[in-house]
């Protein structure tokens, strides 16, 4: 983002909504209420509108954008770091050690806070359904549905029905199924089966990246709603979704940009992996990011069940196709626009992955993603700093990068237990560089950061009704493993940044 399109922070504490320089004048209008018909595309106007969905946000504000996963300054200094660290420790090992371990004890210390904060969060009592406000038919907008669909012909009927079932006026409603041209077995599957008149398909011409935000940002234009919402293929939203979305986004003034709801899983017992899943997503969803919401701190939003006044989303560029979290990296450009997320209080489940095979794919795709939005945001520091604020700016460095390096730290923690035992005095450190106080310090933040994840995840959980006392007491094995897909992430990020590793859906006994 250049200098002269800062954000005036101070300007939009009043009405943070027109960010200087980022939205453009007039509002957008989708090309149907233009008066044009979108679906009539002739071969140049197909690869137009794939040239706005890829490179769009990229050409407007390239700072922005994962196209480039890493500045020249950034990479100079993650060598730099390196070498000092590696050199630090063959000349004098127990300084660096010290030091290292002061530095990221800081940064754990962020992660512990918000789940704390977490734990008070979900223990404030929720709203009964006979609570929430139900506007009227007459008074709700329009909404349109975006759907992303790649190789999902398993899912397909399930996903229609559960569309259907949505509590919404159906003259206001408009569904679209976003498909791949290069997917013909969903295409197929989709052609036998008649779809009701407010459901329509797009197909997104084949290119790269091929990711999910460039098929979503390919879809959009063709919205017809006041407001958005993009639901995975093997999402079941909770009938009335829509209707509480509209009912929040009425009563809020013109600051609230996102309306995330909470996600849950419905097939926890079919392994492992799934109870893990499900641990981690009654923590996350129901706990940590209404902890971040309710501290005014950015808000890296979760994959689906995201909704957004669609004027605003066009905007500010929509979705970055190169990111492959591209909802979180979205949550932080909102905070940094100086708007906000609220988390609704309704629930869409989703599959966990069952295996393995089904589960390190996702999770490597997820922190390589975080990775990107990391980086992407920690381009220009002092403008971030400056647009988010020093209590949200120190927030997001305390909770995403400290998310991070946690995944990547964890198993060197083991490491070095076994160092300890090998050499003997691998703990030994000199008085002058903090002695027993800096490892009591570190020590006790590492249990809190054990004790307060797993009685998060056991509280979250058991307020669901899942139970997995069990599972949330096996997370730290878990964690390992998150580890090694962080891992694998940074080499992807390296390799391969905008491979979208595809998760199987349908595989589980009770989906």
């Amino acid at each position: 983002m250049r200098e002269d399109r800062a954000i005036p922070t101070r300007r939009l504490r009043a009405r943070r909504a027109n960010p200087a320089g980022i939205l453009p004048s007039p509002p957008l209008q989708s090309e149907a209420s233009q008066g044009r018909d979108p679906t009539a595309q002739d071969a140049p106007d197909r690869r137009r509108r794939l040239q706005l969905a890829t490179f769009d946000l990229a050409r407007r504000w390239p700072d922005l954008s994962a196209r480039y996963p890493l500045w020249p300054w950034q990479t100079f200094a993650l060598v730099w770091g390196g070498g000092v660290a590696v050199g630090g420790w063959i000349v004098a090992p127990g300084p660096t050690i010290a030091t290292v371990t002061a530095l990221l004890t800081m940064t754990f210390i962020g992660v512990v806070l918000v789940r704390m904060v977490a734990l008070f969060e979900i223990a404030r009592p929720r709203p009964s359904a006979s609570r929430h406000t139900r506007l009227p038919d007459a008074l709700l907008p329009t909404y349109s549905v975006l759907v992303p669909m790649y190789d999902e012909a398993e899912v397909l009927p399930r996903l229609i029905t559960g569309l259907l079932a949505l509590d919404y006026p159906v003259a206001k409603l408009d569904l679209i199924l976003v498909l791949e041209d290069a997917d013909t077995t969903t295409r197929d599957a989709l052609a036998a089966l008649v779809l009701p008149p407010h459901m329509r398909a797009i197909v997104v011409p084949n290119g790269q990246p091929r990711t999910k935000p460039k098929a979503t940002n390919y879809a959009l234009p063709f919205a017809t709603g006041d407001f958005v919402v993009v639901f995975d293929a093997e999402d079941r939203p909770e009938p009335d979704q829509l209707r509480r979305a509209a009912a929040a986004f009425a009563g809020a003034n013109a600051s609230l940009a996102c309306v995330q709801a909470r996600l849950n899983i419905y097939n926890p017992h079919d392994s492992w992996f799934a109870r893990q899943f499900t641990v981690e997503y009654c923590a996350q969803f129901d706990a940590v990011l209404p902890a971040l919401a309710r501290l005014d701190l950015p808000v890296p939003l979760g994959g689906t069940s995201n909704h957004f006044p669609r004027v605003l989303l066009q905007r500010i560029g929509a979705w970055d196709p190169f990111n492959v979290t591209e909802d979180a990296d979205l949550g932080v450009r909102l905070a940094r626009l100086g708007l906000r997320t609220e988390v609704l209080d309704s629930t869409t489940w989703e599959e966990a992955p069952v295996t393995f095979g089904q589960w390190l794919p996702q999770r490597t795709r997820w922190l390589k993603g975080w990775f990107q939005t990391y980086l992407v945001h920690t381009r220009r520091p002092w403008l971030l700093l400056r647009q988010l604020g020093l209590w949200r700016g120190i927030g997001f460095h305390l909770f995403l990068g400290g998310l991070l390096m946690s995944a990547l730290v964890h198993p060197l923690f083991y490491l070095l237990l076994l160092w300890n035992f090998a050499v003997g005095d691998g703990f030994a450190v000199p008085e002058l560089f903090g002695g027993p106080m800096l490892w009591l310090i570190s020590g006790g933040t590492l249990v809190l950061g054990y004790l307060s994840g797993i009685t998060l995840g056991i509280v979250a959980a058991g307020r669901r009704g899942h139970g997995l006392v069990g599972a949330a007491l096996q997370m730290p094995l878990c964690w390992l493993l998150i580890s090694f897909a962080a891992y694998r992430a940074l080499w992807q990020l390296w390799r391969r940044p905008f491979l979208w590793e595809k998760t199987a859906h349908g595989r589980g006994s009770t989906s």
